[in-house]
């Protein structure tokens, strides 16, 4: 082997960093399934639902001459300073803000980074709460940083004793992917406990012009060295494809941020277009952004009894998303996200979160009728899951049959008795379903969706033993085909439908 093969000239704990996994693969999900991007919803990305402020006239923003006033500027460099951009920053979240506390970022991953890598040295403790942002630890990890999670519910009250020694602590307000929102209050002592340690606080605002800007805490970055703030504009406006953001700092510490920040990590688009958008009148509070949280609030509503319908868990949200509990569905997170994204509809696996296994999904809010497509996707997913696992079942249940008969009630499910005490459970998933024949007490009901349904929950007849030894009788012969269970109906179920009439 040689030596160039041997030795790779980077950091060599780089070696063991590995991308973060995002939503919004709107263009890898075309590719992957054969659907047109124009016919996929992407609900694993969390945009404002109400659109860009573009889409609203009363905003009286024209996206055509802010694009012209843009490009004209194409042949020359940015100029680095952002005046422009960080009043209008400033402007934006008020609480006494100037520009002089505002570091212009591509984005939030940028804007992370910069943090990271101004001041973490190699082997520094940084504490992540978990689940969070995944970007968080990919940012440290490049620097060195040895990542302690703790868990979500220590915070705010996080004790002296996990703060000692750490470098850098990130609290994500409102959390992403729990949607949880801590007010000022609760975050004020956290402040001064980090400070008393010497501990860098990274809170990142991301979500919260979604939520309640009145919580946000940017006014106290003066006071406190060791407080940085990080707002994302990209969400607030639907704009994911313009990368904007910036942190809040104290003048001190955003001089020396600017100081060390990439030149020119704004390009003309970007700085006009996040400019104008932040000088809509109002600010965090413009009509846009007011119009926009109602919105959210009431479909977030709308959604939430949906999904509880549905028998999932979703845990309460302030903002424009939620993080759902299915730990109730046999199927895992990773087949439901696959399962719906080959229907065209994106959902958030969390699995990629940290360590909390495959039984929490993250669906964005979107319209009322895009909500709808939502649950009527998943209501589709798992009725053609059901019919597999229908297959799936009777075939290795009759294969068990051929060879010692019956299975006889099986009392270990937790399910037992779904019927009747004393049911065979050989057919746990009925092969006929759905027959839509009343003559088997089966009836029609209204679905969490609101569609009618059909139901079995009283019909006893695929569990009672006599019906179960003629249908394996069939069915062996026949095989678990189509026409084999049309053979097994018209045989079995037919003559016992039609004496009891």
């Amino acid at each position: 082997m040689s030596r160039q093969t041997k030795f790779i000239p980077v950091r060599e704990h780089l070696l063991k960093v590995q991308p973060c996994k995002h939503g919004g693969l709107v263009k890898k999900t075309s590719q992957q399934y054969g659907i047109p991007e124009s016919q996929l919803l992407d609900a694993s990305a969390s945009l404002n639902p109400y659109g860009t402020p573009f889409d609203h006239p009363y905003t009286g923003l024209d996206m055509d001459n802010i694009l012209h006033t843009a490009l004209k500027r194409m042949g020359q460099y940015p100029d680095n300073r952002y005046l422009e951009f960080r009043d209008a920053a400033a402007r934006f979240i008020g609480k006494g803000m100037t520009a002089e506390n505002i570091i212009p970022g591509n984005g939030s991953s940028e804007i992370i980074r910069l943090v990271a890598e101004t001041v973490i040295e190699k082997e520094d403790i940084v504490l992540i709460p978990s689940p969070t942002f995944s970007e968080y630890e990919q940012q440290c990890s490049i620097f060195g940083a040895e990542v302690r999670y703790i868990e979500q519910e220590m915070l705010p009250d996080v004790p002296v004793e996990i703060l000692k020694g750490a470098r850098l602590l990130f609290v994500c307000n409102p959390n992403n992917p729990t949607g949880r929102l801590f007010c000022r209050e609760e975050l004020e002592a956290l402040i001064d406990k980090c400070r008393d340690n010497n501990v860098v606080l990274f809170v990142d605002e991301a979500f919260i012009e979604l939520a309640d800007p009145s919580q946000t805490i940017v006014d106290l970055v003066e006071a406190n060295d060791h407080l940085f703030i990080q707002r994302s504009l990209t969400k607030a406006f639907a704009i994911p494809g313009i990368r904007m953001g910036f942190g809040v700092a104290s003048v001190k510490i955003a001089t020396l941020l600017n100081n060390a920040r990439l030149s020119w990590n704004l390009g003309c688009v970007a700085e006009e277009v996040s400019t104008v958008l932040m000088n809509m009148e109002g600010g965090c509070y413009s009509r846009y952004l007011v119009e926009s949280r109602e919105m959210i609030s009431r479909e977030r509503e709308f959604l939430m009894q949906k999904l509880e319908r549905r028998g999932f868990k979703p845990l309460e949200s302030t903002v424009n998303f939620i993080y759902v509990d299915i730990s109730d569905l046999s199927m895992d997170s990773t087949e439901l996200t696959e399962r719906m994204s080959a229907h065209g509809v994106l959902i958030r696996d969390c699995s990629s979160f940290q360590d909390i296994g495959k039984h929490h999904i993250r669906i964005a809010v979107r319209t009322r009728e895009e909500n709808e497509r939502i649950m009527d996707c998943i209501r589709q997913v798992i009725q053609e899951w059901g019919r597999e696992q229908a297959i799936l079942y009777l075939e290795r249940n009759l294969a068990k049959a051929r060879e010692k008969g019956p299975l006889g009630s099986n009392r270990e499910c937790n399910y037992y008795p779904c019927h009747f005490e004393g049911q065979d459970c050989t057919f746990c998933f009925c092969p006929f379903y759905p027959c839509q024949d009343e003559r088997t007490d089966g009836k029609w009901i209204t679905g969490s969706s609101g569609n009618d349904v059909w139901s079995c929950l009283e019909c006893r007849l695929v569990h009672e033993s006599n019906v179960i030894e003629k249908m394996l009788s069939v069915l062996t012969a026949e095989g678990c085909t189509e026409e084999g269970l049309k053979k097994a109906w018209s045989k079995v179920m037919e003559p016992i439908l039609c004496s009891s009439r």
